[in-house]
C-alpha cells in the first residue's frame, strides 16, 4: 500500500471517529435534556394547584388530601408486584442459567422475552376478564375466614377488581423484566468462581449461593428497581383491573387508586384547575421514581466492589 493510500485511509478513519464521537455525545446529551424538559414542564405547570382554595380541589379538602390516597395506592400496588415478582423472577432466571438443559433453557429464554414484549393493555384485559372473576371467590373466603386481619377485612369485592388483583397483574408484567436481566447477569459469573466452589465439594445450590448470587447482587438490585419503575408507572393494566374508590387498608375491597391510572383516566377531559391537579400528581410520581432510583444507586454502589476481578 502506497503512502498516499495509507494517509487517505487514516484520514477517513479519523473522520469516522469524529462522526461517531459526535453522534454518541449527542445521544448522551439527549437523555439529561429530555429529563430536564419533563421536570421543567411538571414544575412550571403544577404549582397553581398548591396555593389553590381547598374547596376547588377534587374532594374539597386540598391537594394533600387528594394526592395522599393515590400515592398510598401506588406504593401498595408496586409493593405487591415486587413481593411476588422478585423471588419468582430470580428463581426462573437461576433455572434458565444454571439448572435447565441448554435446549430447554433457550426455549424458556425466548418465552420470557416474548412475555416482556406483550403490551400492557393485553395484561389488563386478561386481568379484567380472566383473573379478577377467578379471584372473587378467593377474596370472599379470605374475608370470611381471615377478616380479622386488616389486609383481608371485608366486605370482599364481588368483581375481583381490587388493589391485590392489580398487584398480581403488575407482578406478571414485571417478572419477565427481572428474569431477563437476572439471567444475563447470572451467565456473566466467572467460571473460575463456579468451578472453585464445585471443586471444594459444594453442591450446585451451594455454588449458586456462594458464587453466583454475591456476584450478581448489584445486577439483581438494578433489575428489581427497573421492575419497580414499570410497576409505579403502569397505567392501562391498572386502569382496567382496579375499581377506583376510597383508600382502604384491605387488599380485597373495591377501592384504592394509583397515580398513573388516575392521570390516564382523567387527563383527556381535564382542564383548568383539574388539569393542574393531574400534572401535580405526575410531579409527585416523578419525585417518587427519582427517589427510588437514587436509593437503588446507593445500594448498588455499596456492593460494586465485588466483581469478577476480585
Amino acid at each position: 500500500m502506497s503512502t498516499n493510500s495509507l494517509k487517505a485511509s487514516t484520514d477517513r478513519g479519523r473522520a469516522g471517529d469524529k462522526i461517531f464521537s459526535g453522534v454518541s455525545l449527542a445521544a448522551g446529551v439527549l437523555i439529561p435534556v429530555t429529563l430536564f424538559s419533563v421536570a421543567m414542564f411538571l414544575v412550571v405547570q403544577a404549582p397553581p394547584v398548591f396555593p389553590a382554595d381547598p374547596e376547588t380541589v377534587t374532594g374539597g379538602k386540598g391537594f394533600a388530601a387528594y394526592i395522599f390516597p393515590i400515592v398510598v395506592g401506588t406504593i401498595i400496588a408496586a409493593a405487591i408486584a415486587l413481593l411476588i415478582a422478585t423471588p419468582v423472577g430470580i428463581l426462573v432466571a437461576l433455572f434458565i442459567s444454571h439448572y435447565a438443559p441448554r435446549r430447554l433453557a433457550r426455549i424458556f429464554g425466548y418465552v420470557v422475552d416474548l412475555l416482556a414484549a406483550i403490551p400492557s393493555v393485553i395484561y389488563g384485559a386478561w386481568g379484567y376478564l380472566v383473573l379478577a372473576p377467578q379471584l372473587s371467590g378467593i377474596y370472599t373466603w379470605l374475608a370470611e375466614n381471615l377478616g380479622w386481619i386488616p389486609l383481608f377485612e371485608g366486605p370482599a369485592s364481588q368483581t375481583g377488581k381490587t388493589i391485590l388483583t392489580a398487584g398480581i397483574v403488575l407482578a406478571v408484567m414485571v417478572i419477565p423484566i427481572i428474569t431477563s436481566l437476572s439471567r444475563e447477569i447470572f451467565l456473566q459469573t466467572p467460571n473460575l468462581h463456579e468451578e472453585a466452589a464445585l471443586a471444594m465439594g459444594a453442591t450446585r445450590w451451594e455454588m449458586v449461593r456462594m458464587a453466583v448470587l454475591p456476584f450478581a447482587r448489584p445486577g439483581i438490585v438494578s433489575a428489581t428497581m427497573l421492575g419497580l419503575g414499570r410497576a409505579l408507572g403502569e397505567t392501562m393494566a391498572v386502569a382496567l383491573v382496579l375499581s377506583p374508590g376510597v383508600l382502604s387498608p384491605s387488599l380485597i375491597r373495591s377501592g384504592n387508586q394509583t397515580i398513573a391510572a388516575e392521570i390516564a383516566l382523567n387527563f383527556p377531559e381535564a382542564f383548568g384547575p383539574r388539569l393542574s391537579e393531574l400534572i401535580a400528581a405526575g410531579l409527585v410520581l416523578f419525585v417518587i421514581t427519582l427517589i427510588v432510583n437514587m436509593i437503588a444507586r446507593i445500594i448498588i454502589s455499596r456492593h460494586k466492589e465485588f466483581s469478577g476481578a476480585n
